[in-house]
């Protein structure tokens, strides 16, 4: 694992951050005398309750706190943060009522727009007065087959203010993927975008949107959203309706916010539901809001007027996470379709057309611009940028490197890693401590982790082990959907350790109190006995230039597991004996002879979720002969075949 120390925040830089006001605002009350982040995270942990109670006051929520700060609960997953709190989430998003912008959009070369505080304002007013003509309140679900444009933004905000639940999924999803969604939330009103751009191909949704409604039975109203303008789906169940004329011409009603207990529902999302029917988890109010103030204004330095950018559709937790920027007063950016078209670098002419101060991406789009040579760098000013996070999965060293290297060398990379579960993190970066090549810098405050041995052990730096919480936060699941006395939660997570939230990521703490994460647990490889993270493999297949992308897997052999490498290689290319040689001794000289595989084997591309995930339990289904279930979820599930009936696989 490499270590090479990568940026240092300037004495300035540190100074105007928000975690050092907040660190004063401490020291005020509580008399902390910490200097790092590290003692930050130290305290927060041992004092949960101050923590978050601060955290409450320094993001400006607007609510009713209540009297108790936390009920105490024994069970894990019974635990709550200000269980007694009133507040309406989407009044903390929508503070502001001027004309600077509060969401800049760009879809692809088709679509520029620009939507101001007063216009946000007043469409999400038009919209919720909509919904609530039609009998839509608390516990009803709204739904979204949506891109990722205001549009969507007003919709779920809308539905929010008045006690409806937000559900969405991005538009690229099939009928039974969408069907597996919405037919187990039910809702009763659906916003439908009525197609999408990618790669500058127009792919028109009209007849999914039909297909989904008449199946859906609880659906009483469909909102279409024009964005390819091809009209309305004939022949659909319900009353169908334009969302402009939805909302109407009258002038915007003034938002009555009603306040709403503190683990009133705000959204559900979906699990990839690769392994089985995806699971349909609950957020509340307060826990979410809370979580996203302390990530934003803390670990990302996130400010009013910031212009925030991440990357992401409507199926991904970081749709929900970029959302709350607004919450922040800062500008949320929005890119719907392909990032890398019409031109590879079209998210940087963004950042600078836009003066975007933070760009969020996914690991695998960093990786393609290191593997295609970019160089930012020269071709782009990004004056205005500060930050650029990663997430989705792991981020090699070489991403790293590539960061600071081609794209800016004074700026704050901060790789994260959570997920959907917590619609948060676990392990984030933060704006006042170095960045190391290789590593995420350290636990979220108030996320008290432990890395545990099989035995419920706390292993010691450079071991690997589960990420497991010890104490409750503030933004785990309300429920999941139609889980009778939380048996699938219970299941999901509190089973492998006594009272504990065991994540499924395999992770070891580094000398610098940073975080190296090796891959899902249920992916982690298990030769002879030796658990084994993929992610150290990929660290080290990295460096093979001919290699585009990998995913290993472990198969089942003699009564054992052996290691299984298949590579995409550059266009054109074949994997010879030569290559196969050259990246078993590059894995061997810089891992472990454990890490080499038994077999490398070239491919016409590895599967991975629409998130950008790699799919390694789905691909292990496949050379095992085991069926793969919703592979809606999968981006191109055609690329499963190429794992079928491979010979080598029958071979010693």
């Amino acid at each position: 694992m490499s270590h090479e120390l990568l940026w240092i925040p300037s004495e300035e830089r540190i100074m105007n951050s928000n975690v050092s006001r907040f660190m004063r605002m401490l020291k005020e009350r509580h008399a902390f005398e910490g200097k790092t982040f590290h003692d930050l995270w130290k305290w927060s942990v041992a004092d949960p309750d101050n923590f978050w109670d601060a955290i409450w006051d320094f993001g400006e929520i607007i609510g009713e706190k209540g009297e108790r700060i936390s009920n105490k609960a024994e069970k894990f997953w019974e635990h709550r943060y200000f269980p007694d709190a009133k507040l309406n989430f989407a009044e903390n998003f929508l503070k502001r009522r001027d004309n600077s912008p509060a969401i800049i959009f760009w879809g692809e070369e088709k679509v520029r727009k620009i939507l101001s505080w007063k216009d946000l304002y007043d469409s999400v007013a038009k919209t919720a007065y909509a919904l609530k003509k039609l009998g839509i309140g608390k516990g009803d679900i709204v739904g979204g087959y949506v891109a990722n444009m205001p549009e969507t933004t007003i919709a779920a905000l809308a539905s929010i203010s008045i006690g409806a639940t937000w559900a969405s999924c991005s538009p690229d999803f099939g009928i039974p993927g969408a069907l597996d969604r919405f037919g187990q939330v039910k809702p009763k009103v659906f916003f439908a975008v009525d197609g999408y751009y990618y790669k500058g191909k127009i792919f028109d949704n009209l007849e999914k949107i039909k297909n989904v409604v008449n199946q859906v039975q609880s659906i009483e109203k469909t909102v279409i959203i024009p964005y390819i303008k091809s009209g309305m789906p004939a022949g659909n169940r319900t009353e169908t309706i334009m969302f402009d004329d939805f909302m109407g011409k009258d002038e915007a009603p003034e938002l009555i916010f009603e306040k709403f207990p503190s683990t009133h529902p705000v959204y559900v999302l979906f699990t990839s539901g690769t392994t089985g029917v995806p699971k349909c988890i609950v957020h509340g109010a307060v826990g979410t809001l809370l979580q996203h103030k302390k990530e934003q204004l803390l670990h990302c330095d996130i400010k009013p007027d910031d212009r925030v950018f991440y990357f992401t559709t409507c199926s991904w937790m970081m749709w929900n996470w970029a959302t709350s920027v607004l919450s922040q007063n800062a500008t949320l950016m929005q890119y719907e379709g392909l990032p890398l078209f019409p031109k590879p670098d079209i998210l940087f002419d963004m950042a600078d057309s836009c003066g975007m101060t933070f760009f969020g991406t996914s690991a695998k789009y960093l990786d393609t611009l290191l593997k295609t040579d970019a160089n930012p760098m020269k071709t782009h000013k990004l004056d205005k940028l500060r930050t650029i996070g990663s997430t989705g999965s792991p981020l090699c060293a070489e991403a790293f490197e590539f960061v600071y290297a081609k794209i800016k060398k004074d700026v704050h990379l901060n790789s994260f890693s959570g997920g959907t579960d917590i619609i948060s993190s676990f392990v984030m970066g933060n704006p006042i401590s170095p960045v190391y090549s290789g590593e995420m810098q350290g636990f979220g405050l108030g996320m008290n982790v432990k890395v545990y041995g099989p035995n419920q052990e706390e292993m010691p730096v450079g071991q690997q082990g589960e990420l497991t919480c010890i104490s409750p936060f503030a933004s785990q699941p309300i429920k999941f959907w139609n889980d009778e006395g939380n048996k699938k939660l219970i299941h999901s997570y509190f089973e492998n350790f006594e009272n504990c939230w065991c994540h499924g990521d395999w992770i070891e703490l580094t000398e610098h109190d940073g975080v190296f994460i090796s891959g899902r647990a249920d992916a982690v490889l298990n030769p002879s006995g030796v658990r084994i993270g993929t992610a150290e493999i990929y660290a080290q297949v990295q460096k093979i230039e001919e290699v585009l992308e990998c995913c290993a897997v472990g198969q089942q052999w003699d009564n054992d597991e052996r290691v299984i490498l298949f590579v995409t290689l550059r266009n054109g290319l074949t994997l010879d004996d030569d290559l196969k040689k050259r990246i078993k001794t590059v894995i061997r000289d810089n891992a472990t002879p454990r890490h080499v595989p038994s077999k490398i084997i070239q491919v016409r591309g590895v599967p991975k979720t629409n998130n950008g995930k790699l799919v390694e339990v789905a691909v292990k289904n496949v050379i095992h002969g085991r069926e793969v279930v919703n592979k809606d979820s999968i981006e191109d599930p055609s690329l499963l075949e190429e794992f079928k009936n491979i010979p080598e696989l029958q071979e010693d």
